[in-house]
């Protein structure tokens, strides 16, 4: 990929020169005539790197560095110069400007000036997003977790396609973690220092989903106040996550389809055609393939997105995951809302691993959540757990695994209970749970039965 510079000067012959310089060491140029010119080009375009002139009219190239500094921090300002102005340039460094250069520029000081500015801007960018990655994974516990032989194979594909710029498209039902795909691709490929743009197609306006994609010149249609960069111009260089490609209209199928094949956009309203590098990874819970034979999906797109499928199992195709997944996010959400790790027992285990998880990883990370703000336990266990009703996250009845941890959690509560003489307050403490709790489960077992004490009153 090509780094993109923006050179500003006032002077016709020392703006072509510099250009022709430029893209002889294979950079590609954007142009402006003045400071103001400059800033407004960088409003809709994705720049690694400023090169202006020091003395022009109306904004110098101090005035250039200045706003670049506050409105772009991470891309680098590079000086040119006049010997007469070598100290403003050098006042200019001390506001940010990465370096300065003296007319007529030494072409091998000038070439290896810019490509460290823009080795500087690629580092700093790839640095934010390696923060940005961190703080939503590391810190939140939003990644893909798994040891069974199902996920072995993901994490293979991954890591294969990652080093290519092939279309993948990643199926799976809700909740399996199919935007955590896409960012590992991205943050294992060479687009990680880029950006990578999600766009959610179902929350979308079906009217303003190609603005949302392409963008739209001041004036386009109603209500476009100004000028906006689309989607896939600011994922240039970098990826572009589409999630729930199946809600998108025919109409904007075939313009997806078209940028696909072509590599170039033209915003709505707009008389020119952009190039964009971009990767796309998309995704979709439906049945892709059906939608095309019942007519709701373009044949040529799919196959065009299809390049490298990757299938996202449901949770209940990874039993084996479900205790790993349960103690990261015990551990995840302890240390976020009690400053310390909380811990998941054997036979949380084993009750976990027998429910449905209809919504597959994301319902357990919230019913972990959920359990670790409301007990008090460092170990959670199963009494910690509940779900509401006909939500489909219940046990089984009809599995043999259901059928067993049910009776394995009613021997555990009869055992405590006789151990306690049925003093329910006692129990509940043994058990790790409030007696709220514990109430529901004995009503859920039908063990009102035995001793009760006076004090030992249901709680409303």
């Amino acid at each position: 990929m090509k780094s993109i510079v923006l050179l500003i000067d006032d002077d016709p012959i020392d703006i072509k020169s510099t250009e022709l310089l430029l893209k002889s060491w294979s950079f590609e140029i954007i142009t402006a005539r003045s400071g103001r010119e400059g800033l407004e080009k960088l409003q809709t375009a994705t720049v690694d790197l400023v090169i202006s002139d020091v003395r022009m009219p109306e904004m110098s190239g101090v005035d250039v560095v200045k706003s670049v500094t506050d409105l772009y921090p991470d891309i680098p300002v590079v000086l040119v110069t006049a010997h007469g102005d070598i100290r403003s340039a050098v006042e200019a460094m001390k506001i940010g400007a990465f370096d300065y250069v003296v007319k007529p520029p030494d072409p091998d000081e000038f070439k290896l000036t810019i490509s460290r500015a823009v080795e500087h801007s690629q580092l700093r960018k790839q640095n934010a997003c390696l923060l940005a990655e961190l703080e939503k994974g590391g810190m939140y516990g939003d990644r893909l977790i798994g040891q069974s032989a199902a996920m072995n194979n993901v994490f293979d594909l991954i890591n294969r396609v990652a080093q290519t710029d092939s279309t993948v498209l990643v199926t799976g039902e809700t909740g399996t973690g199919k935007e955590l795909v896409a960012r590992m691709i991205h943050y294992r490929s060479r687009r990680a220092a880029k950006p990578l743009v999600a766009l959610n197609c179902a929350s979308l306006n079906p009217n303003l989903i190609e603005s949302d994609l392409f963008g739209h010149e001041k004036g386009a249609f109603t209500g476009a106040l100004t000028t906006r960069r689309g989607r896939f111009e600011e994922a240039d260089g970098g990826t572009l996550f589409l999630d729930e490609i199946s809600e998108i209209s025919m109409e904007s199928q075939a313009k997806l389809l078209r940028v696909l094949q072509e590599g170039e956009i033209q915003r709505i309203g707009g008389n020119s055609r952009m190039h964009v590098d971009v990767r796309v990874i998309a995704s979709t819970n439906r049945d892709l393939e059906g939608q095309v034979k019942s007519g709701r999906f373009r044949q040529d797109l799919f196959y065009r997105l299809m390049v490298i499928p990757i299938r996202l199992p449901p949770l209940r195709e990874r039993i084996d995951d479900i205790g790993r997944l349960a103690a990261h996010f015990a551990d995840v959400y302890g240390r976020r809302y009690r400053s310390s790790s909380v811990k998941i027992s054997e036979k949380t285990n084993e009750y976990l691993s027998g429910l449905e998880w209809k919504g597959n990883v994301r319902e357990l990370q919230h019913a972990v959540e959920r359990a670790v703000v409301l007990s008090n336990s460092t170990e959670l266990q199963p009494g910690d757990f509940m779900f509401d009703k006909g939500t489909g996250q219940t046990t089984s009845q009809s599995g043999t695994l259901g059928k067993y941890l049910n009776s394995k959690t009613r021997d555990y509560l009869v055992e405590v209970l006789n151990r306690t003489q049925w003093h329910k307050q006692h129990a509940a403490e043994i058990l790790g749970m409030d007696r709220v709790t514990l109430y529901r489960l004995l009503k859920k077992h039908h063990l009102e039965e035995g001793t009760v004490r006076d004090d030992d009153l249901p709680v409303d």
